[in-house]
C-alpha cells in the first residue's frame, strides 16, 4: 500500500514540478527530496531513537511527503502516535493532503514560523526550503528575526537564509530528548550568516553527526548546492562530547568519518574541514598567503561584453590606443601558469584582450575621439548608464584605477582537474589587469622589502604558491554542488605557505 502511494507521489511530484518554472521553484527555495535519500535519513533516525516507545513526527516543510512517505516505510503505522506537518505552498500542499491524511497525517497548510510551537515531538524531519536572503523581504527578515529569537534566544544575521530561520525555531517543538534530522545545504558551516547556526549545535543540544554528501555526487538534480544532514538530540550537550563528522557515500555507509571534539568544533571557523583534514594543529606563528600579498577581487567592469574587447574588435571600432589597457582572458583561455610580456607590456602567449578605459569627459571624447563617442553612444542605447554598477560610478564608464598584480589566482575551480589543483596560481609579467574572474595579489610591505634584495624571489613565491596542498585551499574555501570551488580573498589570505 506504501509503495504504491510513494509511487503515485513521485508521478505527481514530476507533473507538479513541471507546472511551475525553475525560477518559480528557486525563489521559494523547493527542491525535492529524492525518494531513496528520504528512506535513508529515516532509517538513520530509526538507528538513534529508543527501541521501545512511539513517534511524534513532524515535518515543518512538508512539500509532497517524502519523508513522511519514509517514515510511514521505515517505522510502520503502529509506530507512529502523531504525525504534524506544514507546506505554505497549495500546488504541493493539496497533493500531499490527498496522499497522506487519510493515512495519518494532520497537515496545515500555511507558514510553519507563523504557527504557534507544542514542544510535544520527539522526531523533527525536514528539507526546508532553501530561501536566499535576497528573496525575503524587510518585514518578512524582521519576522523570521523574532520567531528565532524567541525560540532559541538567538539573533541570526540578515544574510542568512530561509532555513537557518527552520532549524532554529523548531528547537520551541521538539520535546525534551527529541531527535530531529535536517537536509541543508553544507554552507551555513562554512560562513559567517552560519555561525549562530554552530554556536546553537555546540551550546544548546547536543550534536551527533553531519553527513556531508560528495559535492561531486549532487543530491537535489535541479540545485547547484552541497548538501548535509545534520542530527541533533534536545539535550544539553554532555562535557568531553564528541560529534561525529562523515563525508561522501551514504549516511549508513560513508566514504570517510572522523569524531571531533566539541571544543575542536569550537575553535574551527570551517566545519567543511572534517573529516577530510582533520583538526588542525596549534601553529601560533604559522605564516599565511596573506603575510605576503595583499589580495582583491579582480575588477567589476559592469558588462564585460561592452567594456572588454578583442584586437578585432578594437580595429573594426578603430579606437584609440590611449583610452584601453590590457586586461588578462579567462583563465581557461591562459595555456600554462604565465603570461609573458612584450617589449609593450602587453601579453605575449595568450590571447589579447583589452579594458576600455576613456578616463575623460564625454565633451572631450566627443571633440577627440569620434569613434568611441559613437561606441559609447551604443552602451547608452543598452541602457548601460542604468545599470547598478555603472550608475554609481562619477562616470558610467569609469573602471577602477589598479596596477597589474604580479600573479593572480583563479576564483573558481574544480578539484577533479588533471593536475589535482582546483585552483592556479598565474605569474603575470605583463601590465594586464584582470577581471573578477581572478583574485589580484599584490605584495605586502613585508615581501616587498624582501624583494629590494632578492628580486628573483617572486618567482619562488609563485612556484610555492603552485605547490600548496589541494586540501589547504580546499579547506580555507568553499564547494558548491557538482565540485564547484570558491575562493575569497579572505580565505586565500588564510591558507597556510612556507616561507624561505
Amino acid at each position: 500500500m506504501i509503495e504504491q502511494l510513494e509511487a503515485r507521489r513521485l508521478e505527481l511530484q514530476a507533473a507538479l514540478d513541471a507546472e511551475k518554472t525553475a525560477e518559480e521553484r528557486n525563489k521559494m527555495g523547493q527542491f525535492a527530496t529524492p525518494s531513496a535519500l528520504a528512506r535513508d535519513v529515516l532509517a538513520h533516525a530509526q538507528a538513534l531513537l529508543p527501541a521501545r516507545g512511539k513517534v511524534r513526527f513532524l515535518d515543518p516543510a512538508l512539500g509532497s511527503g517524502a519523508f513522511y512517505a519514509a517514515l510511514l516505510r521505515v517505522f510502520g503505522s503502529k509506530k507512529i502516535a502523531e504525525a504534524q506537518a506544514f507546506e505554505i505552498d497549495p500546488h504541493y500542499g493539496q497533493t500531499a493532503e490527498q496522499l497522506w491524511t487519510p493515512n495519518g497525517l494532520t497537515l496545515t497548510h500555511g507558514d510553519f514560523t507563523r504557527a504557534e510551537p507544542q514542544a510535544r515531538f520527539n522526531l523533527v524531519i525536514c528539507n526546508p526550503p532553501y530561501v536566499r536572503h535576497h528573496h525575503l523581504g524587510a518585514d518578512e527578515k524582521q519576522h523570521l528575526a523574532e520567531r528565532t529569537r524567541l525560540a532559541t534566544g538567538r539573533q541570526l544575521s540578515g544574510l542568512a537564509g530561509l532555513y537557518c530561520h527552520f532549524l532554529l525555531q523548531a528547537h520551541a517543538w521538539m520535546a525534551p530528548g527529541a531527535i530531529a534530522g535536517w537536509l541543508i545545504p553544507s554552507e551555513f558551516m562554512d560562513v559567517n550568516y552560519g555561525q549562530q547556526v554552530k554556536d546553537y549545535l555546540l551550546d544548546q543540544v547536543t550534536l551527533l553527526h553531519i553527513h556531508r554528501f560528495d559535492p561531486r555526487d549532487v543530491q537535489f538534480s535541479d540545485a547547484l548546492v552541497s548538501s548535509a544532514v545534520v542530527w541533533f538530540r534536545n539535550t544539553p550537550p554532555p562535557a568531553g562530547h564528541a560529534a561525529r563528522f562523515t563525508f561522501g557515500g551514504s549516511l549508513a555507509e560513508p566514504a570517510h568519518a572522523l569524531n571531533v571534539a566539541a571544543t575542536d568544533l569550537a575553535a574551527e571557523r570551517k566545519w567543511t574541514r572534517f573529516p577530510m583534514l582533520g583538526v588542525r594543529e596549534a601553529t601560533g606563528a604559522r605564516a599565511t598567503v596573506g603575510d605576503l600579498f595583499k589580495i582583491k577581487r579582480g575588477l567589476a567592469t559592469g558588462d564585460n561584453g561592452f567594456f572588454v574587447l578583442d584586437e578585432a574588435q578594437v580595429r573594426a571600432r578603430k579606437l584609440p590606443p590611449q583610452v584601453l589597457r590590457p586586461i588578462l582572458p579567462s583563465a581557461r583561455y591562459v595555456e600554462g601558469d604565465a603570461i609573458d610580456a612584450d617589449a609593450e607590456g602587453l601579453p605575449a602567449n595568450t590571447r589579447r584582450l583589452f579594458l576600455l578605459d576613456p578616463r575623460m569627459d564625454e565633451a572631450d571624447i566627443d571633440r577627440r575621439f569620434p569613434a568611441l563617442a559613437a561606441y559609447l553612444a551604443e552602451g547608452r542605447a543598452q541602457g548601460l548608464p542604468e545599470r547598478y554598477l555603472c550608475r554609481s560610478r562619477k562616470r558610467w564608464y569609469d573602471q577602477e584605477q589598479r596596477e597589474a598584480a604580479p600573479i593572480v589566482c583563479t576564483y573558481m575551480g574544480r578539484s577533479d582537474r588533471k593536475s589535482g589543483r582546483p585552483f592556479r596560481f598565474i605569474r603575470n609579467r605583463s601590465q594586464a589587469t584582470v577581471a573578477n574572474s581572478y583574485l589580484a595579489m599584490y605584495p605586502t610591505p613585508l615581501l616587498q622589502e624582501r624583494l629590494a634584495n632578492d628580486p628573483t624571489l617572486l618567482d619562488r613565491v609563485w612556484q610555492q604558491l603552485n605547490a600548496i596542498d589541494p586540501d589547504d585551499l580546499l579547506g580555507e574555501g568553499r564547494v558548491y554542488g557538482g565540485g564547484l570551488h570558491k575562493l575569497e580573498p579572505k580565505e586565500l589570505a588564510k591558507v597556510p605557505l612556507a616561507l624561505d
